[in-house]
C-alpha cells in the first residue's frame, strides 16, 4: 500500500476527528456542530477561502496550488447521520439517542479533512481544489440544495469526485463502475379505499386488505415478467397498514415502497405500470385507488474518462489487483448523482471490510474502520495531483 507519508503521520488525529463526529451525529440539515468542526479545522489548515451555510449547513473551501492555473477540481463528501439507534457498544458510540453514523459519513468527513490538511500544507498542484462538505445526503437531497445555492456557479469545479466506504470490499481495496454506479430511487404510496364491515360478513364489505395482498404480488410481476432481466430494476413494498382489530374489515389499506432503476425509459415505464396495476386491482375488487409517486435521486452515472483515471489513481496506491474496474452497480441511491449530471466526474468505493461481521451500511451495528482513513485521504491527494499536475519544471 503506497500511502502518503505526511498523511500517515497524522492518522491518530484523523481517527480522533472521526470518533468525535461519530459520537455527535446530526441528521439532514441539522449538521450545525459538524459544520462548525469542519470549518474550524479548515480555517486552521490555512485554506484560501472558506464559505459556510451553502445549501443550508454545507461548507465549501478553496485551496490554490503553488502554480497558478485555470484548472479546478471538486472533492465532495457527505456529513449527515441516520435516525438509527446505535448498538455497537464502542467507546465512541453515539451520544444522541436515536441517531448514529450508520453509513460512514463521519469517516468520509475525516478523510476529506485529512486530504485538505495535506493539500493546504504542500500545494503540490496547479490550479484550484474546491472542497465540498455536503449535508443531507440521506434522502433529503443536500447535494441538489447546494447546487441550487450556486455550488457549481460560484466555485471553480471543472470536474467533481466522490468517495464512499464499502463494507463488502476488503479493507484497502477499491471499486469504480464504468457508467451507472447507483440507481435512481423513487417512492410511492398507494391508498386502497373500500367499505368496512364485520369480519364475519365479508360479502357485505369491500375488503382493502385482500386487495392489498393481491397488489403486493402483482407489483412484483412488473419487474419479474415485464422487465428485461439485464435491465436492473426493483419494486419493493416496504410498508402495509390496514385495520385496528381482528374482527373488523377496515375502510382503507395503505402501501408504501420504493422503485429503483438505471435507465430513464425504464423509470418512466415502472411508474406508469405501477399506477396502472394499482388501478386495475382496485377496479377488479370494487375499490378505488389513489397513487402518490415521488421522484427521488436520479441514477449516479460515472463519466468514462474520469472513472478510468480515478481507478488508475487507486491502482497506484493499492495495486492493480486490489482495484475492481467493472463492479456490479448498486441498487442503492446517492444524491451525488445531481453533481454528476452537471459536471464530469466519478464516484469510487473504498473497501473497509467487515460485512460478514455485521458491518453493513445503515445497520445499528455499523462502524467505520479507522484504518481506511489514511487510504482514502491519500486517494484524494493523489487524485488532485494527477488531475492538476504541476509542470515538469516545478515538479522537479
Amino acid at each position: 500500500m503506497q500511502l502518503e507519508p505526511g498523511i500517515v503521520a497524522f492518522q491518530d488525529e484523523m481517527t480522533a476527528w472521526r470518533r468525535d463526529l461519530h459520537a455527535h451525529p446530526e441528521t439532514a440539515f441539522e449538521e450545525h456542530r459538524t459544520a462548525r468542526l469542519v470549518a474550524d479545522k479548515l480555517r486552521g489548515f490555512g485554506v484560501d477561502e472558506l464559505h459556510e451555510g451553502i445549501g443550508g449547513t454545507g461548507v465549501v473551501a478553496l485551496i490554490r496550488g503553488r502554480e497558478p492555473g485555470n484548472r479546478s477540481i471538486g472533492l465532495r463528501c457527505d456529513m449527515d447521520a441516520l435516525p438509527i439507534a446505535e448498538e455497537t457498544g464502542k467507546p465512541w458510540a453515539s451520544t444522541v439517542p436515536g441517531k448514529m453514523h450508520a453509513c460512514g459519513h463521519d469517516g468520509h468527513t475525516a478523510m476529506l479533512l485529512g486530504a485538505a490538511r495535506h493539500l493546504a500544507a504542500t500545494r503540490g498542484f496547479a490550479g484550484t481544489v474546491t472542497l465540498v462538505f455536503q449535508p443531507a445526503e440521506e434522502g433529503r437531497g443536500g447535494g441538489k440544495r447546494m447546487i441550487d445555492d450556486g455550488l457549481l456557479d460560484r466555485f471553480p469545479i471543472d470536474s467533481i469526485w466522490g468517495l464512499h466506504n464499502w463494507p463488502s470490499l476488503p479493507l484497502g481495496s477499491f471499486a469504480m463502475c464504468k457508467g451507472p454506479a447507483m440507481a435512481a430511487a423513487d417512492q410511492f404510496t398507494i391508498t386502497l379505499a373500500g367499505r368496512g364491515g364485520h369480519a364475519a360478513l365479508p360479502h357485505l364489505a369491500r375488503d382493502p386488505v385482500t386487495a392489498a395482498a393481491l397488489l403486493v404480488q402483482a407489483l412484483q410481476l412488473i419487474v419479474s415478467r415485464e422487465t428485461d432481466p439485464a435491465d436492473r430494476a426493483v419494486i419493493s413494498v416496504t410498508r402495509l397498514r390496514a385495520g385496528d382489530t381482528f374482527n373488523v374489515i377496515p375502510e382503507r389499506a395503505e402501501l408504501q415502497g420504493t422503485v429503483r432503476s438505471f435507465r430513464s425509459d425504464t423509470r418512466e415505464r415502472l411508474q406508469r405500470r405501477l399506477e396502472q396495476t394499482a388501478q386495475g386491482i382496485a377496479t377488479t375488487t370494487g375499490l378505488t385507488a389513489g397513487v402518490e409517486y415521488r421522484r427521488g435521486y436520479p441514477p449516479t452515472v460515472n463519466h468514462p474518462a474520469e472513472a478510468a483515471l480515478g481507478a488508475d489513481v487507486a491502482a497506484a496506491i493499492a495495486g492493480e489487483d486490489r482495484v475492481e474496474r467493472s463492479p456490479e452497480p448498486s441498487m442503492g441511491a446517492e444524491d451525488f448523482a445531481y453533481m454528476l449530471e452537471r459536471r464530469p466526474g466519478a464516484y469510487i468505493w473504498l473497501g473497509i471490510g467487515g460485512a460478514d461481521e455485521g458491518r453493513t451500511l445503515h445497520s445499528a451495528g455499523y462502524d467505520f474502520d479507522d484504518r481506511a482513513l489514511a487510504i482514502g485521504a491519500t486517494w484524494w491527494v493523489r487524485l488532485v495531483e494527477t488531475v492538476l499536475g504541476l509542470s515538469e519544471q516545478r515538479r522537479n
